[in-house]
């Protein structure tokens, strides 16, 4: 599909792969800040920043972030399958050959 394929596609069909795209990037950066079992990437950067800075339920809030974005995530995923399909332009009617018959 390629380049082409993405500018053959409808206005509307280019804002919501935009919004996959960013709801993509966001929840693996809203994943990557959450507090693992082993303390996971949050602890690498100092991560009672996080708690300090939204509160003592830091980990809920992520929780239900993570939630709605995977959610958003999805519905997006079923929009684009449904919808995203590129138009065919300067493409003739398909040619039609007969294949000879096979001597019986």
């Amino acid at each position: 599909m390629g380049i082409s394929g993405v500018l053959a596609v409808g206005f509307a069909m280019k804002i919501v792969a935009a919004l996959f795209v960013i709801c993509a990037v966001v929840l693996i950066l809203i994943i990557l800040i959450q507090k693992g079992k082993g303390g996971g990437l949050s602890g690498a950067f100092g991560g009672g920043m996080a708690s300090g800075l939204l509160g003592s339920k830091t980990g809920d809030f992520l929780t239900w972030v993570t939630i709605a974005l995977a959610s958003l995530f999805l519905v997006l995923l079923i929009i684009m399958a449904k919808f995203y399909k590129p138009s065919i332009s300067k493409v003739g009617p398909p040619t039609v050959t007969q294949q000879p018959a096979a001597p019986q």
